[in-house]
């Protein structure tokens, strides 16, 4: 009985509480309330009666309203509103027509900003509210999975998590015609989410696609024994700067003097647009990437748990610092191995910061890796290939752009904007605004950005990577490192608890300019195919995308084997699930599931590590000219004897 009592009171005073307290109010006092009345309401209720009125109370109504209008229009212009006036008075200004806005909002182009959760919340009471209550009920374990080793195929990721991000409906049609229903695709091949470069949620490249015609579970005679995984943050806010474009430049060239501009046809929103992006925090999408592929990486790879029970520890992955990095790395985590992550693993987060040696972001101890003109390279040629690609866009939505001058850097902005919406608000009206080929160029433009900037055409690239090879050959032999002579961290990397050297399973979170580094120094010439990337036009079957190699939560697998077919352990580079080629490496056979042995791969790169002379890289008073005067495959910067054949 007094169990049904505290359930009515509890009902009853709940319901109190939710419900407008004192004498019943009208229809107009419940919609008009005051906030600064206690207990105010702002619902508005319909009523279930029609009022009845009558013919005269509406005569009186209308007489009434006539005159107020009258009077309001005598006391802002006087006796002016009621003289005749000529068509030349009427005129609107030259950039504006009929039916367009007159002027744009003052808001228009400003940061929306929203900041959850608010620092000190009212109803905050962590104590009657605890993580843990005890009472779990059964908790028996079952086997763990092992994918790559058991099932028939392999799964394939399209990139887009189920569906969050929503593509166009439509984009520009390729003949200019922006009133027409191009849908999307015109070509089946076209597909928009994987046209953004290193902005591209990351997928799943096709067996065959690299050169290797073999999926990343284990082949016939192969178990899989252990794996060396790599992956990159999440999608994210933009950056704080950018050498090209930046989305944020496009709100606050808006956002300067609204009045003097306005918008019509396909850029119509523009009239009413905020800019509503962060800066370098994931993004949801961004955490949702990487908790999805912490659990498709347990799916594939938990049984290689079981060598931890055996001896009795627990994983250490590593991650750093930075807030995108970390949580990119805690979602991942949550994914493979579930809440609680306490007793489960060990998170190492390096610093990264200015002196502080960290492989993940080796740019840090790197000074010649922060001088544009050695490490970012890559502007020269986004500069003039967006003048090619974007000189029929600009012209295209400065029709619809009255009172204000479109660059092409802010065209390529409005491209930046379309990826950057998307990831981080579901949806992007800037998406439509181009052409297939458009965002085909778009595309090729983030690839002359990372190969000139961070990949093999850098002269500074080897050399950030270098610090993490030394890292995976370590392990690979476990064998601690005899010589810190790149950015690895001696204190951490000398230490057996924060840089174990017998686990069968690893993961690292770091950047993708890092990755691409970490391809580089690898020497996996495949993606080199076709020499250095040129400025006036996209090349046919090019090997290096950007999009393929480094996208938003991009990853590597170093995926160690043995096999009945094959003497010694074997080891695979497997990236967005597709096999890359090995011939590059030296000594490594042209195998048609990719593998090497891994001896052969540890000799190949201890040479690399032998050749790359981190103080002369990233400490020499060495230099290299703009553009195509001098062009590297290798990632590595002219040596001396070299320099003094350039021309300057």
């Amino acid at each position: 009985m007094s169990g049904r009592h505290d359930v009515e009171t509890g009902d009853r005073t709940e319901t109190e509480a939710l419900l407008p307290t004192g004498p019943q109010q009208t229809q107009e006092e419940l919609y008009l309330s005051s906030p600064t009345k206690a207990n105010a309401t702002y619902s508005y209720v319909r009523p279930c009666v029609e009022q009845r009125v009558g013919v005269l109370y509406l005569v009186a109504a209308f007489m009434l309203g006539a005159s107020a209008v009258v009077l309001g229009q005598l006391a802002i212009c006087g006796r002016d509103c009621f003289t005749p006036r000529t068509s030349a008075d009427c005129a609107l200004p030259t950039h504006v027509s009929t039916g367009e806005h007159a002027f744009a909002p003052p808001y228009v182009g400003s940061t929306s900003v929203h900041n959850y959760p608010p620092p000190k919340p009212t109803n905050a009471y962590p104590s009657l509210f605890p993580s843990d209550v005890g009472y779990p009920g059964g908790t028996p374990t079952g086997a763990e999975a092992a994918l790559v080793a058991t099932a028939p195929a392999y799964p394939m990721h399209t990139g887009q998590c189920s569906h969050e991000l929503l593509a166009p409906a439509k984009i520009e049609s390729d003949v200019g015609d922006d009133d027409s229903d191009a849908t999307i695709s015109k070509k089946k091949s076209f597909n928009i989410f994987q046209s953004w470069g290193n902005l591209s949620p990351w997928f799943s490249i096709k067996p065959g696609h690299f050169g290797v015609d073999s999926t990343a579970d284990a082949p016939e005679t192969c178990r899989i024994t252990g794996l060396h995984f790599l992956h990159r943050h999440g999608a994210r806010y933009p950056t704080a700067w950018a050498s090209y474009g930046g989305p944020a430049n496009f709100g606050t060239k808006l956002h300067e003097d609204p009045s003097s501009w306005n918008a019509s046809g396909s850029l119509d929103f523009l009239n009413d647009w905020t800019y509503k992006l962060g800066e370098e925090l994931l993004t949801p999408f961004g955490r949702q990437q990487l908790y999805d592929l912490g659990i498709s990486m347990r799916m594939k790879y938990g049984f290689l748990l079981e060598n931890f029970t055996a001896t009795n520890t627990i994983p250490v992955f590593r991650t750093e610092s930075q807030d995108r990095m970390l949580n990119s790395a805690i979602n991942f985590a949550l994914g493979f191995f579930g809440h609680p992550l306490d007793g489960q693993y060990q998170q190492s987060i390096t610093i990264e910061a200015d002196g502080f040696n960290n492989t993940l972001a080796p740019y840090k101890t790197c000074p010649n890796s922060r001088i544009p003109h050695k490490a970012d390279r890559g502007q020269w040629y986004i500069q003039r290939w967006a003048e090619i690609y974007l000189k029929d866009a600009r012209k295209r939505l400065q029709k619809h752009l009255h009172g204000i001058e479109l660059s092409i850097e802010d065209t390529y902005t409005m491209q930046q904007l379309c990826p950057y919406e998307t990831v981080a608000l579901g949806y992007s009206k800037f998406c439509e605004l181009f052409t297939e080929e458009e965002w085909a160029g778009f595309d090729y433009a983030l690839d002359l950005q990372f190969w000139y900037g961070s990949a093999f055409g850098s002269p500074v690239a080897r050399v950030q990577g270098i610090g993490y090879v030394q890292e995976l050959i370590a392990r690979l032999t476990h064998t601690p490192i005899a010589v810190h002579n790149s950015s690895t961290n001696s204190t951490l990397n000398d230490n057996p608890i924060t840089f174990p050297l017998n686990q069968s399973l690893y993961a690292d979170a770091t950047h993708e300019v890092v990755v691409l580094n970490i391809i580089t120094a690898l020497n996996l010439t495949t993606f080199t195919k076709g020499g250095p990337l040129p400025y006036t036009h996209i090349p046919k079957n090019r090997s290096f995308r950007v999009a393929e190699l480094a996208p938003f939560a991009t990853n590597i697998q170093f995926q160690l084997l043995e096999c009945t077919s094959l003497p010694g352990q074997q080891i695979r580079v497997i990236i967005n699930d597709g096999v890359a080629p090995l011939t590059g490496i030296k000594g490594c056979p042209k195998q048609k599931d990719g593998m090497c042995p891994v001896s052969t791969f540890v000799e190949a790169q201890k040479e690399i590590i032998k050749e790359t002379d981190w103080n002369y890289d990233c400490y020499g008073d060495w230099t290299v000219p703009e553009g195509t005067e001098w062009e590297t495959t290798t990632g590595s910067p002219p040596q001396p004897e070299e320099m003094a054949g350039l021309k300057w």
